[in-house]
């Protein structure tokens, strides 16, 4: 294992065009996304997509449905729990653990985000990233198009309005709308 996909891992900054499991991992996934995502009549059916997505995440629990088109980068980070729905158009990415609850709803075109890249001009120009891992908790569902940043947490029972973009960590139980998404209230049980 080389110097930046340790880096990577311990969330600190990397290189990842220096990383030769790196590009392995994307051409694996950028397969697997493929036959995942493939319509008409090379469509896979639906336990076959299951295997995929087997193959493609890290854990995917019991009763998960996503629905394609779907993308990921480092898929194998990623974990899914039970019976929670993803909707078209979603994408994750994973080059730090994104962690997704049990009984989560998804609106289309929601992404996760874990990768982060330098202010200043000169780093980002050299490529250097960083990733923080999202964690989304059980029950919580978000809106259409909401977009979480690197390094948020969402907690179980939250709901995040459609088109929001959640910054900063938000706890349970609440509603948030907005860009950047705020608490607009409590919600009862």
């Amino acid at each position: 294992m080389g110097e930046h996909l340790d880096r990577m891992r311990a969330g600190e900054w990397f290189l990842p065009k220096n990383e030769p499991e790196l590009r392995e991992a994307a051409e694996r996934r950028a397969a697997l996304c493929a036959l995942y995502n493939a319509e008409g009549k090379e469509a896979p059916g639906r336990a076959e997509r299951r295997r995929i997505l087997g193959e493609l995440l890290g854990s995917v629990g019991e009763g998960v449905n996503v629905r394609p088109p779907f993308r990921c980068d480092m898929g194998t980070y990623i974990s899914i729990g039970a019976h929670t729905f993803v909707n078209f158009g979603a994408v994750f990415i994973a080059s730090a653990p994104v962690t997704i609850g049990e009984h989560v709803q998804m609106g289309p075109y929601v992404q996760l985000l874990t990768s982060t890249h330098a202010l200043e001009a000169e780093r980002r120009r050299e490529g250097w990233e960083r990733a923080l891992p999202v964690t989304i908790g059980d029950n919580v569902w978000l809106g259409g198009g909401v977009i979480v940043c690197p390094g948020v947490t969402i907690g179980e029972n939250t709901v995040v309005g459609a088109g929001s973009v959640v910054t900063k960590d938000l706890p349970a139980g609440v509603l948030a709308l907005g860009s950047p998404a705020r608490v607009v209230r409590d919600l009862d049980d």
